[in-house]
């Protein structure tokens, strides 16, 4: 086993100190009671009551979270049924373009994907607002879902369901009752990466929003380019730490996914 060298240690320092000190200072002066973002005034919530009585970022607030509620949960359906198709069905007919298809937005560019999108949603003369945001994320989440049920799919033992058809229940049963609550650690980590990938989209939201319909990663882009101010400091560490919970319990899932499956 190879020891733990001090430029090893020193790298992942810096490493971590890039990442993730920028994010920490954001979240101190979200507590600064000066108006000034850059001069320690002392402690004070005060933006953060500002904030809520913010009514344009609220309501952007509240249009992410109903796009990010409804996007992940079809993105979740969606990518159950792929996953099944892709881990159970073995070859048929389209396996390879389905495969295709599902992998190709997680390389693509998000602005070639958005461009698209606003390309069809236009030639389909279709209003853009909540709804054709909220395809556009079910559009790449959908990818995300799929890959992480297929994986627990994978390495799911077909016995289990074999032996509750051997006694008598129809596939329908033995899927309902065996499989599911199986590998329901792994759908509930894809629908809450999903609820991420949501609640923090900008660039797929930009292309396929219109009038009236503004996420809060849009409010927080157009308020950042004239200038940062306290009540933007906290909006973003709530939002940072609404997803830091996300990805934490998604990532504790996961790993007592992998856990069960050792077993």
């Amino acid at each position: 086993m190879k020891r733990f060298r001090f430029p090893h240690f020193l790298a992942l320092i810096l490493g971590l100190a890039f990442l993730y000190i920028p994010i920490l200072v954001l979240i101190v002066y979200s507590f600064n009671a000066s108006r000034l973002v850059t001069v320690w005034g002392g402690f004070s919530l005060r933006w953060y009551a500002a904030l809520f009585n913010n009514q344009p970022l609220m309501d952007a607030a509240w249009l992410s979270l109903r796009i990010a509620l409804v996007s992940a949960s079809v993105a979740t359906l969606l990518g159950t049924l792929a996953a099944l198709a892709l881990a159970r069905f073995g070859r048929f007919t389209g396996r390879t373009w389905l495969a295709g298809m599902i992998a190709a937005p997680l390389v693509m560019p998000e602005v070639i994907i958005g461009l698209a999108l606003l390309l069809l949603f236009v030639g389909l003369e279709a209003g853009r607002g909540f709804w054709t945001i909220a395809i556009a994320h079910v559009t790449l989440s959908t990818c995300f879902a799929t890959v992480v049920i297929q994986s627990r799919l994978v390495t799911f033992d077909r016995s289990l369901e074999e032996a509750a058809e051997d006694l008598g229940a129809p596939p329908w049963r033995a899927f309902l009752a065996i499989t599911l609550p199986i590998i329901a650690p792994a759908i509930a980590a894809a629908w809450m990466l999903a609820f991420t990938l949501s609640l923090d989209d900008l660039v797929l939201a930009s292309f396929a929003s219109g009038p009236g319909a503004t996420t809060l990663p849009m409010r927080l882009y157009s308020a950042v380019r004239l200038g940062v101010t306290p009540e933007v400091n906290a909006a973003s560490t709530i939002l940072i730490a609404l997803v830091a919970l996300i990805v934490v319990s998604a990532s504790l899932m996961v790993k007592k996914n992998l856990l069960d499956t050792r077993r």
